[in-house]
């Protein structure tokens, strides 16, 4: 079961590393993805990688500020987010495989 950390509140143009891992479970086979929900509204994508690495997805809204990444060795995978935004704002979840997912970490910008 994947588990996610990183949230926080910040500022906007700040920056927030979000992490995911799994205790006991090896993520080096499974696609990950980040996905973000905010109340009222379906969960949404945000950016997928796959299990080696080589092919990243990316939505619209967070080309050029996001970047996924993974470190298989550390059984680690990453969302370095930049330049946030306020509508930025939401729960973030890692998932694998798009079938396990985790509980969630907050990510808040406001000023």
């Amino acid at each position: 079961q994947p588990v996610e950390s990183g949230g926080g509140s910040v500022q906007p143009g700040g920056s927030l590393i979000l992490s995911c891992t799994a205790p006991g479970d090896s993520l080096e086979q499974h696609s990950i993805g980040w996905f973000r929900q905010v109340p009222g509204k379906q969960r949404e994508g945000v950016a997928t990688i796959s299990e080696n690495g080589g092919r990243t997805y990316y939505a619209d809204w967070v080309k050029g500020r996001f970047t996924i990444s993974r470190d298989n060795a550390k059984n680690m995978a990453y969302l370095h987010m930049n330049s946030l935004r306020p509508e930025d704002t939401g729960m973030y979840f890692c998932a694998a495989d798009f079938e396990y997912w985790g509980q969630g970490t907050q990510v808040t910008v406001s000023s």
